[in-house]
């Protein structure tokens, strides 16, 4: 079985060249992972996940964020572009925990 989470997040851009955009989860929903993907968490504890916004579907990481205490979605360039999403857009999302990895 295969959990799966939703929500609305803001796409934001790390400020720097690279030009990362990521969307950092609520509160509630990191600590709800915190408790469901403690036996899934891999290297500096991330967890493995499919994503989806506006219909682009991706395999990616959640990486946790100390400064937010939550975890952080990258969206690549890829999928902003496909889902007409840019940085300060209010986006929903779909989360599903991969296992393995």
């Amino acid at each position: 079985m295969t959990a799966s989470y939703s929500f609305r997040g803001e796409l934001w851009h790390y400020p720097e060249a690279a030009g990362w955009h990521f969307i950092t989860l609520p509160p509630d929903l990191a600590d709800e992972l915190q408790d469901d993907a403690a036996p899934l968490r891999k290297a500096f504890g991330s967890l493995k996940v499919s994503a989806s916004i506006a219909g682009q579907r991706w395999s990616t990481s959640l990486f946790p964020d100390s400064k937010s205490r939550s975890y952080l979605l990258p969206v690549k360039k890829e999928v902003r572009a496909a889902a007409g999403i840019s940085a300060g857009d209010e986006v929903d999302v779909e989360l599903d925990l991969e296992p393995g990895g």
